[in-house]
């Protein structure tokens, strides 16, 4: 038998389970019981997002295996020199923070784990791309106060199938989201780069032995 729902129970729990997600606040806020939508608008009042983003949604390694269902390859690299350095600078508005960009690679899938700045801090974004461009985009870690919006699927599932225009632009647009204007820049320049290193893994293959 089911535990009736108390306005004691959704502060404990939410307490616990907005550490990863306001999922739960939010389905509590279309709940038609005044006082639980109460009790989710003060907890969202008194537990700063600091504390709320503090733990990533979701883990590198836990990405990856539901990626390539439970098996995923070894890492490889993308070197970055000469044209390739300068493209994804130019891509990023900045020189990217390395010499070489990690990857996993399988049945001409590639998984990209890249981190870059909303305001002040940076977002964690897992990215997968195949031979029709864009595969997903999934916020793996998100640090900023504003902006979280760009995680969730109505944002994000704009990018499905998006491709590169030969100058390294996006394809179509991207409705952006108000008060997450750097944080939706940031997706789309790690989209960008996802797909144009995605394209310097085809070359290399095509050129190895």
């Amino acid at each position: 038998m089911l535990k009736p729902l108390t306005l004691a129970s959704v502060i404990s729990s939410s307490r616990q389970q907005m550490l990863t997600s306001r999922v739960d606040l939010l389905a509590i806020f279309r709940s038609p019981a005044q006082p639980l939508k109460s009790a989710a608008l003060g907890l969202l009042l008194i537990l700063p997002f600091s504390v709320l983003a503090k733990e990533p949604y979701q883990t590198t390694e836990a990405f990856l295996d539901e990626t390539f269902s439970g098996k995923p390859p070894s890492p490889d690299v993308v070197w970055l020199r000469g044209e390739v350095k300068e493209t994804a600078a130019e891509i990023l508005g900045h020189a990217y923070p390395g010499i070489r960009v990690r990857y996993w690679g399988k049945d001409n899938r590639t998984a990209w784990v890249l981190e870059e700045t909303g305001k002040t801090q940076p977002i964690t974004v897992g990215l997968v791309v195949n031979e029709e461009g864009l595969e997903s985009i999934r916020v793996l870690a998100f640090r900023e106060s504003r902006g979280w919006e760009v995680r969730y699927p109505f944002f994000t599932d704009q990018f499905s199938g998006i491709r590169l225009t030969t100058d390294h632009k996006l394809d179509r647009d991207i409705d952006g989201i108000s008060g997450a204007t750097l944080s939706v820049r940031a997706l789309k320049k790690l989209s960008r780069l996802a797909l144009y290193l995605h394209q310097q893994t085809a070359l290399d293959n095509d050129t190895s032995p």
